[in-house]
């Protein structure tokens, strides 16, 4: 991922004062980032906005994870949505041009392979099959089917997902061949996932990789497969006695849906906490209300002690990641609650 040079960003000032003036004269809070975490801010958006005092501009917009962390980085935005935590590369380039910022660990979402209802063949699929077909080796010539299991038809597969934008790329990609930028570049790759739902729909042989909440609103326009994480890609070696199991908030809850239950999360510049006070207003009612909003989407809320700690953090400005700046398989609830930002 590249960064561009602060000579190069366009100021928050220009863009007020010559883009949209009125805006200027107004309280604002700009938002953008992962597409999946996208449908819980737009919940609490609106929530806020309808119980607000009606002058609040609030832009909310999606360019993927990494996307939304570069115009974090540049100072263009004031919270940048995540699907997977602040990178590596990304904590270096924030260090480097004095970003600070809050993470809050919102939501747990279950990764969902999702297929065409009229697949009559495919109700589960194991994790070696999944690299079978997605891993770079297998560039550049279609694969079928029939070479994935036997007794699945020889048709080609359509593949269907997330733009290299994506903090879900980063994250399949980690899960499936065990490098973040390991998926093969011939398929239908889009950061709205809503793009990817219709590519899905479309054809009888696709299968894509979406967040839950954009497959359970489809209702019975998607089929979901159950997973079963029979090969860990990160060590190359087998995996034994995980259960095949379909995504759910339930399975989330268990802890049963490995290894595609992963957490979400914002990133909170500290600057703009500072010169917008409506912004911890925005913050402050959202996490009041957080375990609805996310109910409300079908991702899986976080115990409302989690929220307060993150009030808590806005108001004494706890800053950092409780990552060291790569995807992490084994998550569970509790261990994301009681690790501390650093």
């Amino acid at each position: 991922m590249s960064f561009p040079t602060r000579n190069h960003l366009p100021l928050l000032a220009a863009i007020l004062c010559l883009a949209t003036p009125a805006l200027a004269a107004e309280k604002y809070i700009l938002i953008d980032g992962s597409s999946t975490v996208y449908p819980i801010l737009k919940v609490a958006a609106d929530d806020f906005l309808r119980n607000g005092d009606g002058k609040m501009n609030m832009e909310l917009d999606f360019s993927g994870t990494s996307g939304g962390f570069r115009k974090f980085i540049a100072g263009e935005i004031d919270i940048a949505n995540a699907s997977r935590p602040i990178s590596r590369e990304e904590i270096a380039a924030a260090k480097k041009w004095g970003v600070t910022y809050i993470e809050i660990p919102l939501a747990f979402d279950a990764l969902t392979i999702a297929v065409n209802p009229k697949n009559h063949w495919a109700d589960d699929i194991k994790l070696s099959e999944l690299k079978r077909m997605w891993e770079r080796a297998a560039e550049g010539a279609p694969t079928k089917w029939s070479e994935i299991r036997a007794g699945w038809p020889d048709r080609p597969i359509q593949l269907h997902g997330a733009g290299k934008d994506s903090g879900t790329y980063d994250y399949f990609s980690e899960v499936v061949t065990g490098s973040t930028g390991g998926l093969r570049s011939d398929y239908a790759a889009s950061e709205d996932d809503d793009v990817l739902i219709r590519g899905i729909e479309a054809h009888p042989d696709a299968l894509g990789f979406i967040p839950f909440a954009y497959f359970s609103k489809e209702g019975e326009k998607l089929k979901a497969l159950a997973v079963q994480w029979d090969f860990n890609a990160k060590s190359n070696s087998p995996v034994e006695g995980a259960p095949v199991t379909l995504p759910s908030v339930d399975a989330v809850l268990k802890g049963n849906y490995l290894p595609f239950t992963r957490p979400l999360f914002l990133y909170v510049s500290v600057t703009s906490l500072n010169a917008k006070p409506h912004l911890k207003d925005f913050l402050q009612h959202f996490l009041i209300h957080a375990d609805d909003c996310i109910d409300e989407v079908d991702y899986l809320s976080l115990p409302k002690i989690s929220y307060a700690r993150s009030i808590a953090d806005l108001e004494a400005k706890n800053t950092g990641t409780r990552f060291s700046g790569v995807p992490e398989f084994r998550l569970s609830v509790s261990d994301l609650m009681n690790r501390k930002p650093r």
